[in-house]
């Protein structure tokens, strides 16, 4: 299959792939992750509903730890969770958090 160029592509693009998002990892860029609160998730599942790269696993009953290969770090999840059981962390802050604790091993 030839690929197009720019000029023939149609405006907005297309998705070639359905569900190609889980495909996309997001490397090195995000700069927030979502923090879950256990003592305040009731596994509602509006979070997983309002995830725009499907990061947030579950089995139609529960939520499952957020995919962090996938998480764009958007923050949806957060906002719309109505137990405020997300927080948006800085991506820094985690990985100076886990360095510290590689440290000390």
């Amino acid at each position: 299959m030839k690929l197009k160029g720019w000029k023939e592509l149609p405006i907005g693009g297309i998705v070639t792939q359905p569900g190609n998002s889980r495909e996309v990892e997001t490397g090195t860029w995000r700069i927030a992750r979502p923090i879950v609160d256990p003592s305040k998730c009731t596994d509602c599942l509006i979070c997983w509903v309002f995830c725009p790269d499907d990061s947030i696993p579950s089995n139609g009953k529960i939520r499952f730890e957020t995919e962090l290969y996938h998480c764009k770090g958007c923050g949806i999840c957060a906002v719309e969770c109505p137990y405020k059981a997300i927080e948006m962390v800085s991506e820094a802050d985690v990985i100076l958090e886990e360095l510290k604790l590689i440290e000390k091993k």
